[in-house]
This record gives C-alpha cells, structure tokens and sequence, in this order.
C-alpha cells in the first residue's frame, strides 16, 4: 500500500534537542564520542541512525556535515564541500539500490525558518516504507532561467516554483560532474545568505532522483505564503531574470 500522508510520532518529537532557537542547549553532534549508531565515516562527516525517529514508517538517518558547529555549507572549502556531496549521494543511492523502501528522500535545513531543530551543520537521508515521494514531483519543477552551465550540469532559476517566488535548480548532467554540481548548491546557498535582495537566514536543500536524473533545489525559507497553504497556489514574481543576472554579475564569470 502506498500512503499519501507521513505520521508524526508527537512523544519522540518533544525529546528532541533545539540548539536553533534555545542558544543554551549543548549541541547532540559535537559530542562526537558520545555519538552511537555510526553506520558509515569519512573523516570529519559522519552517517549515523537519527536517535529521535519522529517519522513513523520510516528509516531516518542523520548525516553530519562536519565537526566545526559554526560552519555552514556556503562556508566549506571545495575538497570538503565536493567530499560531503559525493558522499551524501553514495549513501542516499546505496539506500534507493537496497529495495527496502518505496522511495528515499535527501535534504538539510538551515536556520530558524527551515524546519529544523539542530544547528550544527547535516543532512538527513530517510527511507519510506510506504510512501513514493516522485508522485508529488513533475518535471516542471525543475524548469528555469538558465544562470550557468558546466558541461552538462546546469544552475537555474525556477519559473514553475513549487511553492512560489524564488527556487534555485541544479540539475547533475549525464557526465556526473559532482564537483560543478556541488559548487552549484554552494553558490546558491552564498547568494541567499550573503546576496539576496531581502534578508535571509534560512533555507532548505532538497535532492530528487526523478524520470532517470538527479536534481537539488535550494530554496530560501520565510514565512509560507497563505495563497500556497491555502489553496496551493504558487507565485511567480516579475523579476526572475533581474536575479538571474545579479547572480551572474557576483558569482559567474561569463
């Protein structure tokens, strides 16, 4: 049976550690030798059983991206920032290639407005058992404004969003370029911390295995627009090529 809908088990979910919103809270990834469930390492990046399993019917898995807690994606340097995506990727395909899920999804939240709880730099990699996450994706999603391009991998910006206004595409070509579609996610991650035309702190990056390609959408968070909760309808602002070139003015070399 495939169901439509995750369960959020509530008594697990209030255990659960916030270092976002409480500064005081002492951070769960930076006690690394108390750390259990290790599943897999690559020095400093760690892969290990979430201890707060919220998600009923699923198998969730932490990654940590590494052991500075004050670093961030935008942050990293291209060895490491290559390193961690190769190996978030092997892992998140080695799950899909297991047969023991219905589908697998990939994503990190990053600050207040993301949906997560834990500031320390990871990822989490969930295996569904009885949900197909590509049933709730169309390829429309990943269409857009062409930024950059190396090779065959390609950096856009959304003019279908999924949940309106500002949405940022890679898309990993047949030649599995890693490093371009790494520094892709980190260019986007820089210009909506460092760049955006509004204040930004949060955003959430989302991988997708969908019709045979891999794709992520970096997305910055603020508060959902009502029009989307309310009747699911996405907004499209008039200024996507304005940005599209702002960010090819202050991080491509055309």
């Amino acid at each position: 049976m495939t169901n439509t809908h995750l369960f959020f088990n509530t008594s697990i979910g209030k255990q659960k550690p916030n270092s976002i919103r409480n500064k005081e809270q002492v951070c769960p990834f930076c006690q690394r030798e108390q750390l259990t469930n290790i599943i897999a390492e690559e020095g400093p990046i760690i892969w290990l059983e979430n201890k707060y399993p919220v998600l009923e019917n699923a198998h969730q898995t932490v990654l940590i991206e590494t052991d500075k807690c004050n670093s961030e994606l935008s942050q990293y340097d291209d060895k490491h920032l290559v390193s961690l995506i190769t190996f978030g990727l092997d892992k998140w395909l080695s799950m899909e290639k297991s047969d023991k899920y219905k589908s697998v999804i990939f994503f990190k939240n990053h600050g207040p407005h993301s949906g997560g709880s834990i500031a320390h730099p990871h990822m989490q990699i969930v295996g569904l058992y009885d949900i197909v996450y590509q049933h709730k994706v169309q390829v429309d999603d990943f269409v857009g404004e062409l930024i950059d391009q190396h090779g065959d991998t390609e950096f856009s910006l959304s003019n279908k969003p999924r949940i309106g206004f500002y949405e940022f595409n890679v898309k990993l070509g047949e030649k599995r370029d890693i490093a371009a579609f790494a520094k892709y996610i980190q260019m986007a991650t820089k210009y909506i911390l460092r760049d955006f035309p509004f204040t930004c702190n949060s955003y959430n990056l989302f991988f997708y295995h969908f019709e045979n390609e891999i794709y992520a959408k970096i997305v910055p968070r603020y508060v959902t627009s009502p029009l989307f909760i309310g009747f699911f309808l996405p907004q499209v602002p008039n200024n996507i090529m304005w940005m599209v070139k702002d960010i090819q003015s202050k991080y491509v070399q055309l």
